[in-house]
């Protein structure tokens, strides 16, 4: 049956004062609305990572990341990412080690105390490296980190960062400029990454401002915060999971 553990608050309360403090600097550039910061706040402190442990498993699933891992944005676990593809799959095993406001740097973490034996290793995380301004060399040898370790995980491997996170109603002009320039970085990175090791496959949710449903589909897609996804906007992430081929082949 799904359980949703208690939060870790230590750790997901630092990276929320990291958050908000950049957030706070977004406001100042943007003019963005200051109930956006603190519905985010919110939406992070109330979230909790979906797992599953059905009593006899036909696959078994890792997934690692940060609060869109997390499903920040979504009204329950269930309706997270992680939490549809245990709907649609409730014989797989799924742990979850994401944590709010995590970067790439904390997904190595993540992935350093995983235990091995995983038919599959899901990471969704990239978000928090683009509003935070990761320098791109930091990037580059934390993405090659982290493909390594999920590869010696499992045969299969997903990654999945955000799509642009300049289009988030969140931002506003010049900083969503800003975004976007970083966006289009870090999965240029992320596909580099990718190709490195045969058994990962990058799942790209990137898309021009004209065709990004979160855009043209915005009050449905996007949570409260205007910078998460909703479980509408969690879905359309499955729908192009399964598109893209990221769960081909894995069985019921």
């Amino acid at each position: 049956m799904p359980h949703t553990p208690k939060s870790r608050p230590n750790t997901s309360t630092r990276r929320l004062v990291a958050l908000t403090a950049v957030a706070a600097g977004g406001l100042l550039l943007t003019a963005c609305a200051p109930w956006r910061m603190w519905t985010a706040a919110d939406l992070a402190r109330d979230a909790q990572a979906y797992t599953a442990q059905p009593a006899q498993p036909t696959q078994r699933v890792l997934v690692v990341g940060d609060s869109t891992a997390v499903g920040t944005g979504a009204a329950t676990p269930a309706q997270s990412l992680p939490g549809l593809i245990g709907q649609q799959h409730p014989r797989w095993h799924i742990d979850n080690l994401a944590a709010n406001g995590a970067k790439f740097e904390d997904v190595v973490q993540q992935l350093r105390r995983a235990s091995t034996g995983y038919d599959l290793v899901l990471v969704l995380a990239g978000g928090n490296d683009v509003i935070r301004f990761t320098s791109e060399d930091t990037l580059r040898s934390q993405l090659q980190q982290t493909v390594v370790l999920a590869s010696h995980k499992a045969p299969r491997v997903v990654v999945m960062p955000c799509g642009d996170v300049g289009h988030a109603p969140f931002f506003f002009a010049p900083l969503s400029w800003a975004m976007s320039r970083r966006s289009e970085t870090l999965h240029t990175l992320v596909q580099e990454a990718s190709t490195t090791q045969p058994q990962v496959r990058y799942v790209r949710l990137l898309k021009p401002r004209d065709q990004d449903p979160f855009v043209t589909r915005s009050k449905e897609l996007n949570a409260a915060d205007g910078l998460h996804p909703s479980s509408a906007g969690y879905q359309e992430w499955y729908r192009e999971l399964v598109a893209q081929g990221g769960l081909a082949g894995m069985g019921e």
